[in-house]
């Protein structure tokens, strides 16, 4: 019973000394010197200011992507102890001692080393020699941009380190397939293929021209199986559902998790609350729920509210009234009503408020109980401090002739009547008898009279002349012109009134809120919010000093000066390896042009190549051909200021094309001993040439030791390098 323990209990591993070595290698040359320099380095002066706002779980909104790239750095500054205590505010500005430098920039370095052992990994799967898997691998450790980029808090490694991880896991699941479908090492791979797909959109969305390529051949994979007798229809559908699982839904629910943990650490209010709805901002601690904590929920006659518009172009504001008038004629000479003034004010001003009133009763207090307001109900809209009642009628807006003038209403005994009845219409409502809820109900007010909606005006960036106190233009808009989300408004601040007397009416209006009904806004809908300004918010492109065209980065005619030394000639470059840059562009023509003759030529039944070596070139070209393109191509047709460092993730598929170009010209057109020994020389001769440029260009790689200028000057290989030489 206990003859087991007469042998020895032994476990037997293998160890690739390859990919250990190439490991190793990888983390000295990223880790080396990573708190060098001890200053803020080109765009850790963006994503630094982030870090800090996690650090004190401050919310604001990045317009570059998803936040797990962001949360990734922080996590480097939460394991360093990083209370986040530094004003980002100067490239070049030295870091305090509280600031964690090494930390901060470990995890992009971490990345940007597990890059080298990934890109062996990828060529071993996709059938290539372990000497061109080594081959590849060596130019990721020497390519002096990759270096640049990984060593400091940036992104860009992070996004190639999961782009590469999804490429290496969807090759592993796939030649699995054809003798271990369903094992569990099967299982592994597809689904680490959809996580690390996740992650590379969580980090940027570069990161999906990526996922739609690995969508697109497992796609194409699959329809190969369909037409394979050998699965039967059950095995078919399984395998379908398996991959969408793992490839589509899976991969949604981790982009929601991002999200999710990304809201729950910024829970307090920040400098970019003003662009996120009222709901979005009385979600967050501080801020406006400050303001808004204890507020009635839901409106009724005899309300005091104020109403923000839901747009929030061109800057947030609220409905606005003062005792002024519109000039009897404008500068252009047309007429106005010289009714009182209504405008959008960006601003909180007690001229903000205005009460909601029954137009059956004269009371402008709310009932006991209250008898709250709900769609389609018909209001009046009194302003708290002028007690005039919000107007439209049909006369020309002072900027926008075609729409309607929206005016408080003065009686001047002459053939004008009031028109101050509004119909409540909630847009975002679940019944037709929705009650009108504070923050939550995002509404429409149609005139009744004219049918025009009120509306902050369209005439995006104008403002009323001095008269108005450039202030944002109100109208009334017909509908049959559309809609839009100028015309809903949502009520932010709120109280029941209680006051009838106009002077303790003003008092009241000063006066903070008493009654306690909270309003959660569920993940959902935040997420949705957040989802949206993202993608829509644009901060103005200006033209940078270093920014570049994507036709610049092929040839790379330009670099970007990362740092300089404040006293010393030191400096880091964003620079290529010259070499390997080239040779990445004629690897990549030598592959479209030799696949093109294959094709001719298999059109003439003529096979220069076997069959499975036809395979294997058709598969390596959609892998690191596909990928190159689909990170390169789309940035003609972005309209966004661009730098070198975004054709970084197709420069790594194009790296890896190299040596499968070498060793396919090494096995099927090197025929004989002498051609095969004569390119073999040249392939180290050129290989030590990648090495020598490495060498040359390494002290602007890392920053150190410094140059003098002579030595710098030989650095600019090319005219449009911007080498910094100080002046002597």
């Amino acid at each position: 019973m206990l003859g087991f323990l007469k042998k020895p209990f032994v476990v037997t591993a293998e160890i690739n000394m390859n990919l250990v070595a190439l490991t190793v290698m990888g983390l000295i040359s990223r880790l080396w010197g990573l708190s060098c320099p001890r200053a803020v380095v080109f765009d850790e002066v963006y994503y630094g200011q982030f870090v800090s706002l996690y650090m004190k779980r401050i919310f604001f909104v990045d317009d570059s992507g998803p936040p797990l790239g962001h949360m990734l750095l922080a996590l480097g500054g939460y394991l360093g102890g990083f209370d986040g205590n530094f004003l980002w505010n100067r490239i070049g500005a030295e870091y305090s001692m509280n600031v964690p430098v090494w930390s901060l920039r470990l995890l992009p370095a971490l990345a940007g080393a597990l890059c080298v052992p990934l890109a062996y990994q990828i060529l071993v799967e996709l059938q290539f020699s372990h000497c061109a898997a080594l081959g590849a691998a060596l130019l990721i450790l020497l390519e002096n941009s990759l270096i640049t980029q990984s060593r400091f808090m940036l992104l860009e490694s992070i996004l190639i380190f999961f782009i590469l991880l999804a490429v290496l896991s969807y090759l592993k699941f796939y030649n699995l397939q054809r003798h271990s479908s369903f094992s569990g090492t099967w299982w592994f791979w597809l689904l680490l293929t959809g996580v690390a797909c996740s992650c590379a959109v969580g980090v940027k969305y570069m990161g999906l021209f990526t996922y739609m390529l690995l969508l697109a051949i497992a796609g194409l994979h699959f329809w190969h199986m369909i037409g394979d007798q050998s699965f039967s229809n059950v095995s078919l559908m399984c395998h379908f559902l398996v991959r969408v699982l793992a490839l589509i839904i899976i991969p949604m629910a981790m982009y929601l998790s991002f999200f999710y943990v990304h809201l729950t650490l910024l829970y307090r209010s920040g400098p970019h609350d003003q662009i996120m709805t009222s709901a979005f901002q009385a979600s967050l601690e501080g801020g406006l729920a400050r303001i808004t904590q204890g507020q009635p929920l839901e409106v009724a006659y005899g309300s005091q509210i104020t109403l923000r518009n839901v747009l929030g172009k061109p800057m947030q504001c609220w409905l606005h009234s003062h005792a002024n008038t519109y000039p009897i004629r404008y500068e252009n000479g047309r007429g106005s009503s010289h009714q009182q003034q209504v405008t959008c004010y960006p601003f909180k001003d007690v001229n903000n408020w205005w009460i909601v009133k029954d137009p059956g009763m004269q009371q402008l207090v709310v009932s006991n109980p209250p008898r709250p307001v709900r769609h389609g109900h018909i209001v009046q809209l009194v302003h708290g401090i002028t007690t005039r009642y919000l107007n439209t009628h049909d006369v020309a807006a002072p900027l926008s002739p075609h729409s309607q003038e929206v005016s408080c209403y003065i009686d001047y005994n002459i053939s004008m009547p009031a028109q101050n009845l509004w119909r409540v219409e909630i847009v975002n409502r679940e019944s037709d008898t929705d009650v009108w809820k504070t923050i939550l109900s995002e509404v429409r007010f149609v005139h009744v009279n004219t049918s025009a909606v009120l509306k902050a005006s369209g005439f995006i960036g104008a403002s009323l002349p001095e008269w108005g106190y450039r202030q944002l233009e109100v109208v009334g808009e017909k509908l049959s012109k559309g809609y839009h989300q100028s015309m809903l408004w949502n009520v932010e601040e709120h109280r029941y009134g209680k006051s009838q007397e106009q002077k303790e009416r003003e008092v009241e209006l000063h006066s903070p809120t008493q009654m306690d009904i909270s309003k959660n806004l569920s993940f959902m809908a935040k997420f949705t919010e957040l989802q949206w300004k993202i993608l829509t918010l644009k901060n103005e492109d200006t033209e940078h000093k270093y920014s570049s065209s994507a036709l610049d980065w092929i040839t790379m005619d330009t670099n970007i000066a990362y740092w300089l030394h404040p006293t010393s000639s030191a400096q880091i470059h964003l620079l290529g390896n010259v070499v390997t840059w080239a040779s990445a562009n004629v690897a990549a023509l030598v592959y479209m042009c030799l696949s093109l003759w294959y094709l001719i030529r298999r059109r003439r039944k003529i096979y220069d190549i076997p069959e499975d070596a036809w395979q294997l070139w058709v598969s390596a070209g959609g892998f690191c051909v596909g990928g190159w393109a689909v990170n390169y191509l789309p940035f003609f047709l972005m309209e966004k200021t661009l730098f070198l460092y975004h054709y970084l993730p197709a420069l790594t598929f194009q790296i890896l094309l190299i040596p499968i170009i070498l060793q396919h010209l090494s096995d099927h057109l090197c025929r004989s001993l002498l051609l095969k020994s004569m390119f073999s020389a040249s392939v180290v001769a050129w290989f030590s040439s990648v090495y020598f440029v490495y060498c040359t260009f390494r002290p602007v790689t890392y920053g150190q030791p410094s140059l003098s200028a002579t030595e710098l000057k030989d650095l600019r290989w090319k005219d449009s390098w911007n080498i910094l030489i100080r002046k002597q």
